[in-house]
This record gives structure tokens, sequence and C-alpha cells, in this order.
């Protein structure tokens, strides 16, 4: 009877065994295929994307992506999806797929480039910063993050590059609006959006134009003071400015500059010599 029941125990373990091992060459084989699957699939969204068809591309390599997400060719095949999308100009879908990229594949060694990839996405929907600053301000800040957390990569020195042109944008902005309050002569409203851009665009191109303005404003308010102390602040820091002799001029209207007198003259006295080799 203990024989009987021995064997019995025997052939069961063994059964068990058996079917163990066909579950696992099953689920081998699934692996197999869904990895060829895969790979076929990302290579069909590679040619879709030399034919210059980024669409299907992108939906090739979301189908790779689908096909074997636990595979290392998933975080790539998103990334290919996202680039397919942002070539082709379709900045919606590839801010989606960025978006969802960075929250499933927090870890990948490509962050940078999809971080990149994201504020150029934003970037490339700036239409008319008059109008809608959305996408000024996202780019603005997916850049900040990358100088930040990425200082050291290629991706940080183009970011600082777009950083500066969009500060220029942003600056522009504002002198617009400013200008729009002085001819609506609203002063204190204007003088606020000025202030605004020497405070916080100093390096910007329109620094100079925003002091010029605050002189003028202040002086047709009859506070020619507070005029010459910004008309001494442009004259310090841009004494060569075009915008510095304009607010001379707000104070001397019989003001002419003598360098562009002897600049004149100079320019006369060489097409004289011209003129007298010629002759």
């Amino acid at each position: 009877m203990k024989f009987f029941y021995k064997l019995t125990l025997i052939l069961i373990l063994l059964s068990f065994l058996a079917c163990s091992k066909k579950d696992k060459e099953v689920i081998l084989i699934k692996e197999q295929n869904l990895d060829l699957q895969m790979i076929e699939a990302y290579k069909e969204g590679l040619s879709y994307l030399k034919k210059q068809d980024a669409i299907a591309a992108a939906k090739k390599f979301n189908e790779a992506e689908l096909l074997f997400p636990q595979s290392e060719w998933a975080s790539k095949a998103s990334l290919m999806a996202a680039y397919s999308f942002y070539i082709d100009g379709y900045n919606n879908d590839s801010i989606s797929q960025l978006t969802q990229f960075i929250k499933t594949y927090p870890k990948d060694k490509k962050l940078a480039y999809a971080n990149y990839l994201l504020a150029m996405s934003h970037y490339s929907k700036i239409v008319d910063e008059k109008k809608d600053l959305g996408p000024l301000i996202k780019s603005k800040k997916r850049f900040e993050y990358i100088v930040k957390t990425y200082p050291e990569s290629d991706f940080a020195l183009d970011s600082r590059f777009k950083l500066d042109l969009i500060h220029e944008t942003l600056a522009s902005k504002e002198m617009y609006i400013a200008k729009h309050y002085i001819k609506k002569q609203k002063w204190i409203a204007a003088i606020n959006r000025l202030r605004y851009i020497v405070d916080e665009y100093q390096t910007t191109i329109f620094v100079e134009e925003a002091l010029h303005r605050l002189v003028e404003v202040h002086y047709k308010m009859g506070l020619e003071e507070e005029a010459k102390k910004y008309a001494s602040l442009l004259g310090y820091n841009y004494t060569s400015s075009n915008w510095y002799e304009e607010s001379y001029k707000i104070f001397n209207k019989k003001y002419k500059n003598p360098y562009k007198k002897i600049e004149k003259n100079k320019k006369l006295s060489t097409l004289d010599k011209i003129q007298s080799i010629l002759d």
C-alpha cells in the first residue's frame, strides 16, 4: 500500500513538471513571436519615416511598443513615434506622446532628449505671441528645466539659445502693450510695463527703448526729475544708443549729435578724394 502511494505521488509530480515545462515552452514561443512582430513593426515604422509618411510611421512605432511593452525597444518605439509626429508638424500629438513617454519611462537613458523634443514641440506651436502666450510660456519652462537638469548636455546649449529668443519675444510683447497704453495716455499702466521690461529683460534689445519711454512718459506727466533719472540711467549704460539721443532731445529740442556731423564730413571727404582720382 505504501509502495502504491509513493508511486502515485511520483507520477503526479512528473505530470506536474511535464505540464510546467510545456507551459514555459508555450510562454517562450509566445514571447519570441511577440518580439519578432515588434521588431517587424519597428522596421516598418522606419521604412515609412524614410518615405516621409510620418503618420503611418508613428502608427507602426506605437504598434511596436504595444506588442512588447517589456522589451527595451518599447521606449525607443515610443520616442520614435513622438519624433515622427514632431517632424511632420503634428505638435499636439508629439506633446501627448512625449508626456506619456516621460511618465512611463522615468529612468530612460534618452530622457534628456525627450524633454528637449517636448520643449521644441511647444516652441513650434508659437504662431502669434501677441495673441497666445501659452506655447511660449510652456516651452520656456521646459527649456529652463533642461538647462537645470542636464546643464552639460548639447540640449542645454541649444535650450539656452532658445531661452534668449523667448526672452526677446516676451520683452517685445511687453513693449507692444506699453506702447498701446502710451497711445491711450494710460501713463501708470505704461510705466508698469516699461519697468517690468527693465527689471526682467535686461539682456534684451528692448531695455534701451524701455528706458527711453520711461523718460518720455515721465516728462509728459510733468515729472521732470524722474525723467532725468531714467535718462541718466540710459546714458550711463548705453551712451552710444540712438535711444539715448532721443531722450536727450526731450530736454534739448535743438540738440544735434556732433558725431554724426563728423561721420558725414568723413564720408564727403572720402568721396571728394575718389572724385579727384577720377578727374
